[in-house]
């Protein structure tokens, strides 16, 4: 098992719970998804996120446009 704190946070969108910042990751092996360990935004909850289920937010700049590829809750424009 390894944790890795992420410095700086990546801003990711959780399925199911928001937007919100990855603080850590956590990996428990190979046979394991990785958890992300992540600060909603709206709710200043702290949730450990299995990796399907976290995406990193849209970034013009890096060609990250969500929308295009259907996220929920983007409108494509």
């Amino acid at each position: 098992m390894s944790f890795t704190q992420l410095d700086p946070p990546l801003p990711v969108h959780v399925e199911g719970k928001g937007k919100g910042y990855a603080l850590a990751v956590i990996d428990y092996g190979q046979e394991h998804n990785l958890i992300w360990v992540t600060g909603l935004s709206d709710s200043g909850e702290i949730w450990c996120a299995p990796n399907p289920l976290v995406r990193l937010e849209a970034n013009w700049t890096m060609g990250r446009d969500w929308a295009r590829h259907g996220l929920p809750g983007v409108k494509p424009s």
